[in-house]
């Protein structure tokens, strides 16, 4: 399965919160380095911005040797689109940026779920279901239910946001939510 985190430089609440050392190297890499060790992850990919300001983020990726593709920074959607389509992204494990401490573990059951259920989308994170910290939040979904979304969200808010569109719309993905035995979901951890 492919990872594909993304990220961005410009965020305003904490800007260029993704290159901020983490233990002498960027927070990016530290969270690349642990999904390096889930057991269902094949690649690695960034799906970052095409504008300007993320042009030094490109430039750690280069220098960690990092595959990385870039898009629209606001139409998040394509951006995803765009880089699953390029990297032969069958099934998609979808991360973000500023999740540092990502749990592999609940990595590999989250898609372990997906896979043996044969869901069109599963995650940890469903609303009114949650269990986990904030900041550990999967969503595993299959490269057919990402181009369907891309193909037909129209709306703002389905296009600024990768799985809107899916959630939005459980007559048309078969969803399944991956839930821990305890409730941690008062935490927060990104």
């Amino acid at each position: 399965e492919t990872a594909i985190i993304q990220a961005r430089v410009s965020s305003t609440r904490l800007p260029s919160k993704v290159l901020l050392p983490l233990i002498d190297k960027p927070l990016i890499i530290r969270l690349i380095e642990r999904l390096q060790w889930s057991k269902m992850v094949d690649q690695v990919v960034v799906a970052t911005s095409n504008d300007p300001s993320d042009d030094i983020l490109v430039e750690v990726l280069k220098s960690h040797k990092v595959s990385y593709s870039r898009g629209s920074l606001n139409d998040v959607l394509d951006r995803y689109y765009q880089t699953a389509l390029k990297h032969n992204a069958k099934h998609i494990i979808r991360i973000t940026g500023d999740c540092p401490l990502i749990d592999f573990e609940i990595i590999d059951e989250t898609a372990k779920l997906y896979m043996e259920g044969r869901y069109d989308f599963a995650t940890n994170s469903l609303d009114g279901e949650l269990t986990f910290p904030d900041g550990l939040d999967i969503e595993v979904f299959s490269f057919t239910s990402l181009e369907k979304s891309w193909k037909e969200a129209v709306l703002d808010s389905d296009r600024e946001h990768v799985t809107s569109y899916i959630l939005n719309h459980p007559e048309y993905f078969k969803i399944g939510s991956y839930k821990g035995n305890f409730d941690y979901s008062s935490i927060r951890l990104t």
